[in-house]
């Protein structure tokens, strides 16, 4: 049987967000163009200059939808606001990010930083589960786990946030996902501020698929990662988002792993694609570029920037398939 308070708190928490990221979006997009915060598209030809920390929008819907849930629903306080002070904590460290370039070790230490709502307010379960065997008890370990969990999630997001509307449209998907499981769970404080970042993402992605209106920037891209952490640690749905989120760690490890260090985009000479003169991508033949995700998916040949998005987010939703299969397996066990 369906909880229609439930349901009446997803709708609204939604349609509030997307309602403020969508209506923000182009006017936070008119203010950083004519203060020249732009970023140039390097997957097109002739790069022209997007607006840039358009992800403020993200910040600023999700501030509203979180404390609207809050206000409406006095029992769901702690955690929506344990789940709003880590987005807007990472989100925060985004903006001196996109302002002042962090470097490639600052920016994880200090997006670590952002689980200190979580551990203040005390709105985690040191039992996580797992699939097949159920819930380890891991009282004293688990607290040690939420900066590093927030820290990897942030920025396994952020670093594929590098094609029009991956970031978003991936997101989206993973968080559809756990937002489907949450109600089924009944969990009533945490799938309201589930479906309140899926409204954010297909709002921004209406602005930043191809061909981008807008970028994120390390303010959107951060704060998201950080919120999605947020929401497996709060909905105890800790292995069901690793799963689904294996795209953007597999991204970030091979990545790390062929450089042999932490690094920044924009300190990376070698880029691991090549725009083409007919616009499509293809993958670098530089022994020095990182290998990632969108390197080793062109490796199969050329695409236009359209079909390789296309296939990330394929490969999102078979990670998302994953994950729920591990969740069934989970509550079996339990």
């Amino acid at each position: 049987m369906y909880d229609y308070n439930l349901i009446s708190y997803v709708s609204v928490v939604f349609l509030t967000t997307f309602a403020v990221t969508f209506l923000s979006t182009p006017v936070i997009a008119r203010f950083m163009k004519s203060h020249g915060i732009t970023g140039k598209d390097v997957h097109k030809i002739g790069g022209p200059e997007i607006p840039e920390m358009c992800g403020m929008a993200i910040l600023f819907g999700l501030s509203v939808g979180a404390t609207g849930y809050a206000i409406l629903v006095p029992g769901s306080a702690r955690e929506a606001m344990a789940f709003l002070g880590a987005t807007l904590i990472a989100g925060s460290i985004g903006i001196v990010d996109d302002r002042h370039p962090l470097g490639p070790k600052t920016k994880p230490l200090l997006t670590a930083i952002a689980c200190v709502p979580i551990l203040l307010l005390g709105t985690y379960v040191p039992y996580p589960n797992l699939p097949l065997i159920g819930e380890a008890r891991l009282t004293i370990v688990y607290p040690l786990f939420i900066p590093l969990a927030i820290a990897v999630t942030s920025n396994a997001v952020n670093m594929m946030d590098v094609m029009n509307g991956v970031m978003p449209g991936t997101v989206a998907i993973i968080a559809t996902m756990l937002t489907g499981i949450l109600i089924v769970a009944g969990e009533w404080k945490i799938a309201p501020l589930s479906a309140g970042l899926v409204a954010a993402m297909l709002a921004l992605f209406y602005f930043n698929r191809f061909p981008a209106k807008v970028f994120s920037g390390d303010t959107g891209s951060l704060a998201v990662g950080a919120a999605l952490g947020a929401l497996a640690i709060l909905g105890r749905m800790e292995m069901v988002v690793v799963i689904a989120l294996m795209p953007q760690i597999m991204n970030a490890f091979y990545g790390l792993s062929s450089i042999g260090r932490l690094y920044e985009r924009r300190e990376i000479r070698q880029r691991p694609t090549k725009l083409l003169n007919d616009g499509r991508l293809a993958a670098t033949a530089e022994k020095n570029a990182p290998i990632t995700l969108a390197r080793l998916i062109l490796a199969a040949g050329p695409f236009t920037e359209r079909n390789l998005v296309r296939g990330m987010m394929l490969l999102t939703v078979l990670s998302s398939i994953l994950a729920l299969l591990t969740y069934w397996m989970t509550v079996v066990r339990i």
